[in-house]
């Protein structure tokens, strides 16, 4: 099979589909490898280092989504990138479909076969090829949200630790998944008051005995998060719906009881965001005020620590783009049903029932393609 990978041309996006221990891997197993010219460079790999992993440099993005069987990529395609996908063509990569019609829309009219990073299962029900980017974004959401709060971004001017006989910041997190996890281990590591949300008890004696009363945990409820709001210096938004729309948990009305220049990180903006006055931003311009809040919701989080979340993301997609490739999708996918979960779209047809409530469009069942 052609895999090609593209250069990512998201704003301020660094990562690439492919590293080249990726594409020494397909070429072993008998695959040809297309990489676009620079695609590695801003996450530190040089075209050099594909061309010793035996890939073939590109000149362009077209020539990559023409020649290639498969399309390897990080983020989801943009409306460029869309027109040049064709019928039959295989699309691997985050889709994030549901708060997104219009790339929808221009997936299924394209015809490809797109399968979708996040909504790929483990047999632990968890989701292995979202977690690394979440363990990425989750411990950046402190490190940023803390940038936010100094006076000179609007924040309130509060230092996460504090120092002695000063207190430090409050920091809510809400949900105590991967992302929520780690962000409460990082924020609680420099310093802070931390508190996760979550409605899973389990999870919540989970956190409890690993670690420790490190941080503190709630079970999230409308009565508890009207207490603790008017109290936290930062709020980080960490709830995820496999593959639907982000709940909006915190309203435009209840920004009026916060503190002003506290701060909403929201991690979930990917999937429409978990904030009702969140709005996707860039690395460029990462942060707006509302109503006296000021709101940190980068889509592309990991793209700011490029090397080490494009390595974390080659690692846990490598073995599914090799399925992919050596199988093609549709035996690979018959033969892995956690594969198959991450099927969005084929040949003009939605496939992931969350996406298709989420947008109001019908689905079909993919188990019956690949029967």
């Amino acid at each position: 099979m052609k895999i090609g990978c593209p250069k990512e041309i998201k704003p301020q996006e660094f990562r690439v589909g492919m590293t080249p221990n990726a594409a020494m891997e397909a070429v072993a197993h008998g695959h040809e490898v297309l990489i676009e010219t620079g695609a590695g460079v801003g996450a530190g790999f040089p075209d050099a280092d594909y061309v010793a992993a035996g890939a073939r440099i590109i000149g362009t993005a077209a020539e990559v989504f023409a020649t290639a069987d498969m399309i390897v990529k990080v983020k989801e395609p943009q409306a460029g990138e869309r027109k040049m996908l064709r019928e039959g063509q295989l699309l691997f990569t985050y889709l994030h479909l549901a708060p997104d019609p219009e790339q929808t829309h221009d997936l299924l009219a394209s015809g490809c076969t797109a399968i979708a990073y996040e909504t790929v299962t483990d047999r632990s029900g968890g989701l292995p090829l979202l977690a690394p980017m979440s363990e990425v974004a989750g411990r950046l959401a402190p490190q940023v949200g803390a940038w936010t709060l100094q006076k000179a971004n609007g924040g309130r001017g509060v230092l996460m630790g504090g120092v002695p006989g000063v207190g430090p910041a409050r920091v809510l997190v809400l949900g105590g998944g991967v992302v929520g996890t780690h962000a409460a281990r990082i924020a609680a590591g420099m310093g802070a008051d931390v508190t996760v949300l979550d409605r899973s008890l389990p999870r919540l004696r989970y956190l409890d005995d690993v670690f420790g009363g490190l941080f503190k945990t709630g079970y999230s409820s409308a009565g508890l998060l009207a207490e603790l709001l008017p109290q936290a210096d930062m709020v980080v938004g960490a709830v995820l719906i496999p593959g639907a729309a982000a709940p909006k948990l915190i309203t435009r009305k209840q920004l009026g009881v916060m503190k002003p220049g506290s701060v909403l990180v929201d991690v979930a903006i990917d999937q429409g965001g978990c904030f009702e006055t969140s709005r996707a931003t860039t690395h460029q311009d990462p942060i707006y005020e509302v109503d006296g809040i000021m709101h940190y919701c980068v889509a592309n989080m990991p793209g700011a620590v490029a090397r080490t979340s494009t390595l974390a993301l080659g690692n846990a997609t490598m073995p599914f783009m090799l399925a992919l490739a050596d199988k093609g999708w549709k035996r690979a996918c018959a033969e892995d049903p956690h594969l198959l979960a991450g099927l969005n779209v084929h040949a003009g047809q939605l496939t992931y029932a969350a996406v298709g409530e989420a947008l109001g469009i019908a689905t079909v069942d993919p188990k019956t393609l690949v029967a």
